[in-house]
C-alpha cells in the first residue's frame, strides 16, 4: 500500500524542519527542546490530509488483520475526533466479526475516559484495586531484541514475571508481556526457558488467574509499589508476607508472592474479625491438596506442606461461608 508514496507522507511531512548546520544528536535535541519539546498528539493544523491518511491506514489495518487488541502509544486517543471515530469503527466491526469488543489501549486516562478504552500503565504498577479493567505492559528485556541480554543472561526471570502477573490481576488488571524476537522471528534459549517456567506455573495455578475477578481488597503485605508508568526500576523484592487475592466460581484464592522461609503463612485479611461473620472451612493448595489451617480473630494461618508444587507464588483455594 505504500508504493508510490513519499515517505514524508507517512508522517506529518515538512511541518517542523530544523535549520541547516545541525550535525549531532546533542545539537538536534537542544534545538528541539528550545522550539518545542512536546509530545504532540493533536491533528496537524495545516495538514488535514495527514489525519485523513492516518484514518484510512488505521481502517485498512483493522479490516485486514481484525486484531483483538489495538495499542495506541498515546495519551488518550490520537488525533482528536479521528481517533474517536477509528475506535468506534473498531468496536462496531469487532462485534460483527466475533461478537465481542476488542481491547483499545491509551495512556494517562482521565476517569471518564477509562469507561471507553482501557488504560495501560507502561512498565509500571497500580497501588490500588481499580474499578475499571486496566493493563500494564512490560518486557522481559528491552522492547527490541538486545543480544547482550542473552549472552550475559540478564533477562527478567520467570519468578518476577509471575509475581507481577499475580499483583496486577488482583487489582483488576491484565499483564501484556513482550518477548523480544530476533530479526528472523525466533526467540533465544533463555527466553524459551523463561516461557516454559511461566507455563509450568500456570499449569498448576492458572485457575486462580484466568477468568478470575478481584476480591474485596487486592491483598496485604509490607512491599509497596511506585504507582504510575516506568516505576519498575524502583521495585523491591516481594516476600511471603505479600499476599494477593482473586476469586472464581465461588472460591477465594490467596496467593503469597513467595514461600515462607519456615512456619505458617499468615493472612490478616482472613481473620474472623476482618470477615464480618464469614468463616473459612477448607483450604487447598493448588497442585498439593488439602492443607491444615487455623483461623483466629486477627488472622488465618496456613500450614504449607513440605512438597512445593511451584517454586514461588503458591495459590491456595479457600472455601467457606460468606467469603465471596
Amino acid at each position: 500500500w505504500w508504493e508510490g508514496l513519499d515517505p514524508q507522507d507517512l508522517y506529518t511531512g515538512r511541518h517542523f524542519v530544523p535549520p541547516e548546520g545541525i550535525d549531532s544528536a546533542a545539537a538536534m535535541n537542544a534545538w528541539h527542546d528550545a522550539h518545542d519539546g512536546q509530545w504532540i498528539e493533536t491533528p496537524p493544523e495545516r495538514d488535514p490530509h495527514f489525519t485523513a491518511l492516518w484514518a484510512a491506514r488505521q481502517r485498512d489495518l483493522l479490516d485486514k488483520y481484525r486484531p483483538d487488541l489495538c495499542y495506541f502509544d498515546d495519551t488518550g486517543l490520537p488525533l482528536g475526533q479521528a481517533g474517536l471515530e477509528a475506535t468506534a469503527y473498531h468496536y462496531n466491526a469487532s462485534l460483527r466479526w466475533r461478537g465481542e469488543l476488542p481491547v483499545v489501549n491509551g495512556k494517562k486516562l482521565e476517569p471518564d475516559q477509562r469507561r471507553g478504552i482501557t488504560e495501560t500503565v507502561e512498565r509500571g504498577f497500580s497501588d490500588t484495586l481499580r474499578a475499571e479493567p486496566w493493563q500494564t505492559d512490560t518486557c522481559i528485556g528491552d522492547w527490541h531484541y538486545n543480544r547482550a541480554r542473552y549472552t550475559d543472561h540478564w533477562y527478567v526471570p520467570a519468578r518476577s514475571v509471575v509475581q507481577r502477573l499475580v499483583d496486577v490481576v488482583s487489582k483488576n488488571g491484565c499483564l501484556l508481556l513482550n518477548i523480544p524476537l530476533r530479526g528472523d522471528g525466533s526467540i533465544d534459549s533463555d527466553e524459551r526457558q523463561i516461557l516454559q517456567d511461566i507455563a509450568a506455573w500456570i499449569r498448576v495455578n492458572g485457575e486462580a488467574i484466568f477468568e478470575s475477578r478481584p476480591w474485596r481488597v487486592y491483598g496485604e503485605g509490607p512491599t509497596e509499589v511506585q504507582a504510575g508508568m516506568f516505576g519498575e526500576g524502583a521495585q523491591r523484592p516481594w516476600t511471603a508476607q505479600d499476599v494477593r487475592f482473586t476469586t472464581r466460581a465461588g472460591a477465594l484464592y490467596a496467593l503469597p508472592l513467595d514461600w515462607p522461609d519456615g512456619g505458617d503463612i499468615t493472612v490478616r485479611a482472613l481473620g474472623r474479625g476482618a470477615l464480618n461473620g464469614a468463616s473459612v472451612e477448607r483450604v487447598e493448595l493448588l497442585g498439593g491438596g488439602t492443607v491444615a489451617f487455623s483461623q483466629a480473630d486477627d488472622a488465618l494461618s496456613i500450614s504449607p506442606p513440605d512438597r512445593r508444587p511451584v517454586a514461588y507464588a503458591p495459590a491456595f483455594r479457600i472455601l467457606g461461608r460468606g467469603l465471596v
